[in-house]
């Protein structure tokens, strides 16, 4: 189902709950929402539809993926980047990492290991940072 997207910042602000196996309707409401907004957005995370959770999707060289609970371990090569958000209006600069090391779940809750680089790290780190209720 295509949900709003949510543009309160006090919610956005929060931290979000763990995923659970409870939570696999949402990825496929998010999923949905994300195909939606193709157009202008490349990920989102669960509390941009206005549901506190650890759940991002995003585009990840041309198809789509889910990470429940993601969290990055590791990180490399700081630089500044100018981003945009559906949630937020006009574009904010943020700090991101050109590579990232993301442990995360996948739809039958089995721990993932993966590198990421370039734009795919930095669509992650922006969804990731949203899980923690950092707004750009």
């Amino acid at each position: 189902m295509i949900r709003d997207i949510c543009k309160d910042e006090a919610f956005l602000a929060q931290k979000a709950e763990p995923a659970t196996i409870d939570d696999l309707p949402l990825a496929a409401d998010l999923l949905e929402t994300l195909e939606h907004h193709k157009e202008g957005c490349v990920g989102m995370a669960a509390n941009m539809i206005g549901v506190n959770k650890r759940v991002i999707v995003f585009d990840n060289e041309g198809s789509y993926m889910v990470m429940f609970n993601p969290e990055i371990i590791k990180k490399s090569g700081p630089y500044d980047a100018e981003e945009g958000c559906l949630s937020l209006t006009g574009t904010r600069p943020a700090k991101r990492w050109k590579s990232i090391k993301v442990r995360w779940q996948n739809e039958k809750f089995q721990e993932r290991l993966k590198t990421f680089t370039g734009w795919t790290a930095q669509i992650i780190q922006h969804e990731i940072d949203h899980c923690e209720g950092i707004l750009i």
